[in-house]
C-alpha cells in the first residue's frame, strides 16, 4: 500500500520505517526541512536501538523516503497517518491539537480518491471527529475515512514493540476503513497480533487510558518503597511478591525516582485534565500526578541525606540523564528535577549519560563529563538516576579510590548493599534498609 507518514518524530519515524519494512511504500513528510536532509543523507535525529539500520535498509529498497512536500505524498496516499506532536498545552495542561488540525487541513486540501486519515499521534476523545469536521469543512467533495490507531511504543524497544504487539487498537466510524486497516497491518496476522476494532472514540481513550494505569502502577510500587524503607521491608520482594500475580504481573513494579518521558506526563495530565471537563474527575489519576511530580524532588533530598544533611560546596556526581535507558529522550527525565534540587542546596554536579548528553545540555547546567568515573573525580556522592548497561558493573573500587567521600547512592536498585559495602561504600537504595 501508498502509506504517508505525516510527522517524522519519534512515533512517525519508527512507524514509517516499520511499515516500509513490512512492504509498504511509505513517504515520511516533515516540515523540517534540516531534518528531512539529514534523514536523506542517513542521520537519524533519536537514538533507538536498530533505528538507523532499518532505516537505510529501506530506504535502499526503495520502500521509504523523505519529503518535506505535503500534497503531492497525499494525492497518490491510500492511507494518510498523523503522527505530529501533541504536547501538554501551556497553561492548563490539555494536549495542544493545532499540529493535528493543521495537518488535517493540508491533508485535506491535497487527497484525491478515496483516503483513509489516521490519527496515530495520542490526542484526547472526540479529536477524530473534529479532524473529519476540518477535512469535510475544508474540501466538502473529499472521500476519506477517519480512523484513530494510537501507538504503544516504549523508547528503547519501539521495533520489537511496532512488529510484535501486544494488540492493534483501530476506532472506525466509518466500514470502508476496516478492509484498508487490515491490508495496512496484514504482515503482523503472522505473529497472529490481535487486531481490536472499536469506535473511534473508545480507541482514543484506550491509549489514555492504557499509559494512566501504567503511571499509576509505578507511582504504586514507589508509594510502598517509602513503606518498605520506614517498616524494614524490601521492595524488590514486594514486588516479585505481588507481581506473581497474574492478576496484577510483574511489568511497571519497579520502584525507582518516579517516571518521566514523552508519555506518560503529559498523557496523564490531558487524561485527567479532559475528566474535569466532562465532569467525570479520575481521582486516581490526579494523585498520581501530584504524587510522581513531588517524588522527583525527594529524591533530591534523599541524596542529600545520604551526604549529611548539607551538599552545599559538595560534588555531587549523576549517572545517568534520560529518564530511561537507550534513548536520548530527556523530557521529564527525574534526573532535571533532582539535580535542580541539589544545585539549590548549593551542590555542585557533574553527569555522565550514554546517550542523552546532547538534549540534557539544554535543559540543566551541569558538569558533563565523558564517563562517569570523570564524574565521580572528587564528588562526595555518585547517584545512580538511569539504569545504563554500563552502569551495572561499575569498578567499585575504582570508584571508591577517585571519591572524595564513598557514599553510594542507588535509586534503581541496580546494585544490592552487600555487593557495595565490602568496598568501603555507604549504601542508600530504594525501598529497602539501606546498610
Amino acid at each position: 500500500m501508498r502509506i504517508v507518514m505525516v510527522g517524522s518524530g519519534y512515533v512517525g519515524l519508527v512507524s514509517g520505517a516499520c511499515f516500509a519494512d513490512f512492504g509498504h511504500k511509505v513517504i515520511c513528510v516533515d516540515k523540517a526541512e534540516e531534518k528531512i536532509e539529514a534523514l536523506r543523507q542517513g542521520i537519524i535525529p533519536i537514538f533507538e536501538p536498530g533505528l538507523d539500520a532499518l532505516v537505510e535498509t529501506n530506504v535502499k529498497a526503495g520502500r521509504l523516503s523523505f519529503t518535506t512536500e505535503l500534497a503531492p505524498a497525499v494525492a497518490e496516499a491510500d492511507v494518510v497517518f498523523i503522527a505530529v506532536g501533541t504536547p501538554s498545552r501551556r497553561g492548563d495542561g490539555h494536549a495542544d491539537l493545532g499540529y493535528v488540525y493543521a495537518a488535517s487541513k493540508e491533508i485535506a486540501e491535497a487527497m484525491k480518491g478515496f483516503t483513509v486519515v489516521v490519527t496515530k499521534s495520542t490526542v484526547p476523545v472526540g479529536t477524530g471527529d473534529e479532524v473529519e469536521r476540518i477535512i469535510r469543512e475544508s474540501n466538502p467533495d473529499a472521500d476519506f475515512a477517519v480512523v484513530s490507531n494510537p501507538e504503544f511504543l516504549r523508547e528503547g524497544a519501539a521495533i520489537e514493540d511496532f512488529k510484535r504487539p501486544d494488540r492493534i487498537v483501530v476506532g472506525i466510524s466509518d466500514e470502508r476503513a476496516r478492509p484498508v486497516m487490515n491490508e495496512v497491518y496484514r504482515p503482523l496476522y503472522l505473529n497472529q497480533a490481535p487486531i481490536l476494532y472499536t469506535s473511534r472514540r473508545t480507541s482514543e481513550l484506550i491509549k489514555y487510558a492504557a499509559n494512566a494505569f501504567l503511571a499509576m502502577k509505578i507511582t504504586f510500587i514507589n508509594e510502598i518503597a517509602d513503606l518498605c524503607e520506614r517498616v524494614g521491608a524490601d521492595v524488590q520482594d514486594v514486588s516479585r511478591g505481588i507481581g506473581l500475580d497474574g492478576r496484577i504481573g510483574s511489568k511497571f513494579l519497579h520502584a525507582g525516582p518516579g517516571y518521566g518521558g514523552s508519555c506518560f506526563p503529559k498523557d496523564t495530565l490531558a487524561l485527567a485534565k479532559t475528566a474535569q471537563d466532562y465532569e467525570s474527575p479520575v481521582r486516581l489519576i490526579e494523585t498520581t500526578i501530584a504524587i510522581n511530580d513531588n517524588r522527583k524532588r525527594a529524591m533530591g533530598r534523599k541524596v542529600i541525606a545520604a551526604a549529611g544533611g548539607d551538599v552545599r560546596g559538595k560534588k555531587v556526581a549523576i549517572f545517568g540523564l534520560t529518564f530511561k535507558p537507550n534513548t536520548d529522550d530527556m523530557r521529564d527525565s527525574p534526573a532535571i528535577a533532582i539535580v535542580q534540587t541539589l544545585k539549590d542546596a548549593g551542590a555542585i554536579v557533574a553527569g555522565y549519560d550514554p546517550e542523552g548528553m546532547d538534549n540534557a545540555r539544554q535543559m540543566m547546567e551541569i558538569d558533563f563529563t565523558a564517563n562517569p568515573y570523570e564524574a565521580a573525580e572528587g564528588a562526595d556522592v555518585a547517584v545512580l538516576v538511569t539504569e545504563w548497561n554500563e552502569f551495572r558493573a561499575l569498578d567499585l573500587d575504582r570508584l571508591k579510590t577517585i571519591m572524595n567521600t564513598p557514599v553510594f547512592v542507588d535509586l534503581r536498585n541496580v546494585y544490592r548493599a552487600h555487593e557495595v559495602e565490602p568496598h568501603g561504600f555507604a549504601y542508600h537504595s530504594i525501598g529497602k534498609n539501606s546498610g
